[in-house]
């Protein structure tokens, strides 16, 4: 009745598990242009965000980095045309 062995049995686990894989395969891809799109619409975009180079120089002249003299020639440097 149940004939298991009629030279298919174990190439169907097989086909099973390769079947399993590739559906993890295209949810993980699919998951991961998903989170990849979402990230560069808010700017996360992993390439590189680029900071306000007069921010640098504020936080730097908050830690201490750099002296006043410093950061107003900085930020003459950065207005001027």
């Amino acid at each position: 009745m149940w004939q298991m062995h009629d030279g298919m049995g174990w190439w169907m686990v097989f086909g099973g598990i390769w079947i399993v894989l590739f559906w993890v395969g295209v949810i993980g891809l699919v998951a991961w242009i998903v989170s990849r799109l979402t990230l560069r619409g808010r700017g996360g975009g992993g390439i590189s965000t680029r900071e306000d180079p007069l921010e640098i120089a504020k936080a730097r002249y908050a830690r201490g980095e750099i002296t006043k003299e410093e950061f107003e020639q900085i930020k003459r440097d950065l207005s001027a045309p």
